[in-house]
């Protein structure tokens, strides 16, 4: 379980390919007059898509991104990806280690606005040792050689990266998605190791039997919400494979698949660009390109039905709660009934799915007075 260096470096043929590829596009006229009403605006697309082709400089950003400590490591036969940043000298006596997770569609980069605010020195809060890894599938990092890709099964392997690759006896985490129930089931694995638990997007409550009016009304609003939004899912959990074939191929078609979440789940209003540039959009969509990992990036809904019970989480909690439209009227109760130990609780206010990005002061905050809290 050794510790290597690593480095991003697409090859040369790949961009060029890219951008034959993105020549030959043929678009699809929208289906609805309103934009956006049917999913990606084709008018937009077209214009990112001649940007990705001419405009976006990816040897700029990967050079940037080679700045920081790119680590892999093999955890039981898995290649993991991550980077490592210490705490600043002079950011106090014994960081915390905080382990930073990611959801779909997302990345390590979503969280990279953090780093500066959570590594340095500040007058209140803790400072940490920052663990950012890309979930098995994505990226530079491996599916599980045996068995389904369950959040069990990744809170296990990020235990065993935390403790027994890098050494850390004690530890807190934070996540979003599929980073939030990772980091619950870390908590419900590992209490001894554990520190705390952050999250923006709270997992259900194994118990949902006597819920509240408010409780009700949130899971019949999660319901009418998903009529409308979980086509992505349905077939990414059903056909993997049938999709991952035209995204796989298709430049186009994988940027319309992660634009539409990223204009959904932000807390934009409907513009999109006001929460993500194009550089950051196009970084984003690169990686997953390169790599050829959009479809083992749906292993986690293909295996969703695998995912045992999740034991209770004892250990303390916060919640700065997102304002994306599915998650802003999550009451309090609900989150009770996941975190029996919940210290700290923001409700909606801004920032959306992919909040490290989207408020990074706001969460860096959150952050570190509740983990500063725990020490």
């Amino acid at each position: 379980m050794s510790v290597s260096d690593f480095r991003i470096d697409v090859p040369d043929d790949v961009l060029a390919d890219l951008r034959e590829r993105i020549a030959r596009t043929r678009f699809t006229p929208a289906s609805a007059a309103e934009p956006w009403e049917a999913g990606t605006d084709p008018g937009y697309l077209r214009s990112l898509l001649a940007y990705w082709a001419d405009g976006f400089d990816w040897r700029k950003t990967e050079n940037a991104l080679n700045l920081l400590p790119h680590r892999t490591a093999d955890v039981a036969g898995q290649r993991i990806h991550f980077l490592h940043i210490r705490a600043a000298r002079g950011a106090g006596r014994g960081p915390l280690p905080l382990i930073l997770t990611h959801g779909w569609p997302s990345s390590f980069v979503e969280m990279l606005p953090l780093i500066p605010l959570l590594t340095g020195q500040a007058r209140s809060g803790a400072a940490f040792d920052l663990v950012i890894p890309s979930l098995p599938g994505f990226l530079f990092s491996e599916l599980p050689p045996d068995g389904p890709m369950t959040r069990e099964a990744i809170a296990r392997t990020w235990h065993t990266l935390m403790t027994e690759v890098l050494g850390y006896p004690r530890y807190g985490a934070f996540g979003g998605d599929i980073g939030a129930a990772v980091s619950g089931w870390l908590g419900a694995l590992h209490p001894e190791s554990v520190a705390g638990v952050h999250v923006i997007h709270p997992s259900a409550p194994t118990d949902l039997e006597d819920l509240s009016t408010a409780e009700r009304a949130f899971m019949d609003a999660v319901d009418a919400f998903d009529e409308k939004d979980r086509g992505y899912s349905e077939i990414m959990a059903t056909r993997p494979d049938t999709i991952a074939a035209a995204l796989m191929d298709s430049p186009v078609g994988l940027a319309a698949w992660i634009v539409d979440k990223y204009r959904a789940w932000s807390d934009c209003g409907g513009d999109l660009e006001s929460r993500f540039d194009r550089d950051q959009l196009l970084t984003v969509i690169t990686l997953y390109w390169a790599t050829g990992t959009i479809g083992s990036s749906f292993r986690q809904y293909y295996d969703w039905e695998q995912n045992p019970p999740r034991p209770p989480i004892t250990v303390p909690a916060g919640v700065t709660l997102s304002a994306e439209p599915l998650m802003r009227d999550l009451p309090r109760s609900f989150a009770e009934r996941t975190f029996p130990d919940l210290r700290q609780w923001r409700g909606p206010t801004v920032g959306g799915h992919f909040m490290a990005t989207e408020e990074p002061k706001l969460l860096a905050t959150d952050l570190r007075t509740f983990f500063g809290s725990l020490s």
